[in-house]
């Protein structure tokens, strides 16, 4: 999961980056709200996180002109404004949710789970496979009731690619999906993910469909619940 933060405040966006990608998200960080509208159409996101007060625009006039173009991205406020009216204009300009500063990264986590989980996308289920069970929601894996601790960037692919089993997903979208604007990328890296997925989960679980990309493929015995 891809997420767009929108903070000038440099400390917080520090800590919020570094608390998501803890998580498994792939997080990228912009500071201006005159920004907003051409980061989000040129980015893979699956939410945004957005803060009022911003140098070049505010983030509510950001925020209309997303939704101006219909664009219908989950925006989740962050914002010190914690007046009555605030909240009204900031949700009906478009916004999911409003969350006041300082509010708890534990809450944020949890409200981002519960947007995402809203999303236009079929419902992510927990995905039982052999041994495995894997949660897209709470972005665990354990195998007989142990859990599994999988690196950043392979728990986010396999995250990716087991909320929707059978879905051929392409290069592009999974390479948009595990890295950021900063992050430098090696041509391999993503089959060296997928390699190392596998050499730990199974080979079965990933399929390769050549020139396009990987599913996420169940064994005949598995299920999600």
């Amino acid at each position: 999961m891809r997420i767009l933060l929108v903070e000038d405040d440099d400390l917080l966006a520090d800590g919020l980056v570094r608390a998501l990608r803890h998580d498994g998200y792939t997080v990228d960080h912009i500071a201006r709200g005159d920004l907003v509208s051409s980061a989000v159409a040129d980015g893979h996101f699956d939410a945004v996180l957005l803060d009022l007060g911003l140098p070049g625009e505010d983030g509510l006039s950001a925020l209309k002109q997303l939704r101006g173009r219909r664009d219908p991205v989950p925006v989740i406020i962050i914002s010190a404004r914690d007046r009555l009216d605030d909240r009204i204009l900031g949700l009906d300009a478009g916004a999911d949710d409003y969350l006041i500063k300082p509010f708890s990264v534990d809450e944020l986590r949890a409200r981002l789970r519960a947007r995402l989980r809203r999303g236009s996308e079929p419902a992510r289920t927990v995905v039982h496979a052999g041994d495995l069970t894997i949660d897209p929601d709470t972005m665990t894996v354990q195998r007989d009731g142990e859990r599994l601790h999988l690196p950043r960037r392979e728990m986010a692919l396999l995250m990716e690619l087991a909320r929707q089993p059978g879905r051929v997903f392409s290069r592009d979208y999974l390479e948009q999906a595990l890295y950021g604007w900063s992050d430098e990328v090696e041509s391999n890296a993503l089959e060296v993910h997928v390699h190392h997925l596998r050499r730990k989960l199974g080979n079965a679980l990933i399929r390769t469909v050549r020139g396009v990309g990987y599913a996420f493929t169940l064994p005949d015995d598995s299920n999600r619940v």
